[in-house]
C-alpha cells in the first residue's frame, strides 16, 4: 500500500506536533516532516517530495497566501489549509480555496490537544481526499454580455410582487468539497436579474457569512447569508448559513427562506438534501437544480426527489470536479438530467429558465 507523505507547515510548535501525531496514526498516511515557516517548507518541499501539504494561513516571514500563490504558480500540488475560526480566518480561506487550495481545515481556538483529537478522522481524510485530486488553477468565467450591476436602491426600490406557487423558476445549488470556487464560476456567470437561486455549501458557521459576502463582491447578482423568513427574490441568490438548514417554503403569498435547527443530515448542516426536498415539495416542476463537485452523497437523494417531481436536475462532470463524490453519487442513482462541465452550467441554468413551463418536459 502506497502511502500518503505530508509535510506539515505551521509556525506553532505545538499545532506542528498534535498535527503530525494525529496524521501519522492513520495507517494510510506517512508524515515526511514539519516546517515552521513557508522558507523551510520550500527546502522540505524540494528535498521531501510530499504529496499533499497542510499549510496554516497565518506564518512569519512569509504568509500562507502568499507562499501558497507561489506555489501554485511554481509547483502545483495538493493544499489543505488550516485556518482560524474567525471572521479574517475565514476570508483568508476563501482567498486560499479560490488560488488552488483542495479544502480546509478549521483550527480548533482553545484546549487544542482534546479538540484536535476530536477531528482527527476529519482533517486525516480530507489529506487522503486531497492527494486523489488534480492541483487547478483558477477558474476564468467567460462572463455573459450583461451590463455592470447598479443598485437600484439609487433611483428607486423595486416592490416585489408575491410569486406564484410552480410559476417562476428557482435555482438551488448543492456543494461541498471544491464547492467555494465552483459556486463562484456559477454565480459570477449570472445576470443581475437572474431567477432567485438558493445555495447549500457545506461550510462552518464562522465562514458562511464570509463566503456570502465574497460571493456578493463577485458577482451581478446580490448574494447574502439567508435569513429566516427572507423573500425570495429575482436577482438574489441566499448562501445558508453554515449553522443551520436551508429550506425554501411556500407562505401562501411568495416563496420564503426558512432555517431550521434540526439534527446534522448525512452528516451535514446545512445539509444539501434537505434543500432538495423542501423544495420538491414546495417549487416542484419550478425549480432548476444542480449538485457541484463534494466529498460524499449529501443531495443525491433530495436531486432524485426534484427529478421525480418535474424538476430540470444537472450535475457537475467528473472532469471539472475537485471530487466526484455527491455529483457522481446522484448520476449513477439516476438523479440528473444531464451531466456538464463546470463553465457550462450557468449558462444551461439560465437556458433552462426561459423555457416556458419546462417543468413538464423535465423528468
Amino acid at each position: 500500500m502506497t502511502r500518503v507523505r505530508v509535510l506539515v507547515i505551521d509556525d506553532s510548535a505545538l499545532v506542528r506536533k498534535l498535527m503530525s501525531t494525529m496524521l501519522a496514526c492513520d495507517p494510510e498516511i506517512e508524515v515526511v516532516g514539519a516546517a515552521a515557516d513557508p522558507l523551510i517548507a520550500r527546502e522540505k518541499i524540494k528535498q521531501l517530495n510530499p504529496d499533499v501539504l497542510t499549510l496554516d494561513v497565518e506564518m512569519p516571514r512569509m504568509d500562507g497566501l502568499t507562499f501558497l500563490e507561489n506555489l501554485m504558480r511554481l509547483r502545483p500540488m495538493p493544499v489543505v489549509m488550516v485556518s482560524s475560526l474567525t471572521v479574517e480566518g475565514a476570508d483568508v480561506t476563501l482567498r486560499a480555496l479560490e488560488m488552488g487550495a483542495v479544502d480546509f481545515f478549521a483550527k480548533p481556538d482553545h484546549d487544542l490537544a482534546s479538540r484536535f483529537g476530536e477531528c482527527a478522522q476529519e482533517i486525516c481524510d480530507k489529506v487522503k481526499l486531497a492527494a486523489r485530486t488534480r492541483p487547478r488553477a483558477r477558474t476564468t468565467v467567460r462572463k455573459l454580455d450583461v451590463a455592470p450591476r447598479l443598485s437600484a436602491d439609487a433611483v428607486l426600490p423595486r416592490a416585489q410582487t408575491a410569486g406564484s406557487r410552480g410559476g417562476s423558476p428557482i435555482i438551488a445549488i448543492g456543494a461541498s468539497t471544491g464547492g467555494t470556487e465552483a459556486v463562484r464560476v456559477v454565480l459570477e456567470a449570472m445576470p443581475p436579474d437572474a431567477p432567485p437561486i438558493l445555495v447549500t455549501q457545506h461550510i462552518p458557521a464562522a465562514f458562511s457569512g464570509p463566503f456570502a459576502a465574497r460571493m456578493d463582491r463577485c458577482s451581478a447578482m446580490r448574494v447574502c447569508e439567508a435569513q429566516d423568513g427572507q423573500p425570495i427574490q429575482s436577482g438574489h441568490a441566499y448562501i445558508a448559513p453554515g449553522s443551520h438548514h436551508l429550506l425554501a417554503m411556500w407562505d401562501g403569498a411568495k416563496y420564503v427562506c426558512r432555517l431550521h435547527d434540526g439534527p446534522p443530515v448525512n452528516r451535514h448542516k446545512p445539509s444539501v438534501d434537505v434543500l432538495f426536498r423542501s423544495l420538491a415539495a414546495s417549487a416542484g416542476a419550478a425549480t432548476l437544480a444542480v449538485l457541484l463537485t463534494g466529498m460524499g452523497d449529501d443531495g443525491a437523494r433530495g436531486l432524485l426527489e426534484l427529478r421525480q417531481a418535474g424538476a430540470a436536475t444537472l450535475v457537475q462532470d467528473e472532469a471539472s470536479s475537485v471530487v466526484w463524490g455527491m455529483p457522481g453519487a446522484a448520476w449513477k442513482l439516476g438523479a440528473a438530467g444531464e451531466m456538464l462541465p463546470l463553465d457550462h452550467i450557468a449558462p444551461r441554468l439560465l437556458a433552462l429558465a426561459r423555457q416556458p413551463l419546462a417543468g413538464a418536459m423535465r423528468a
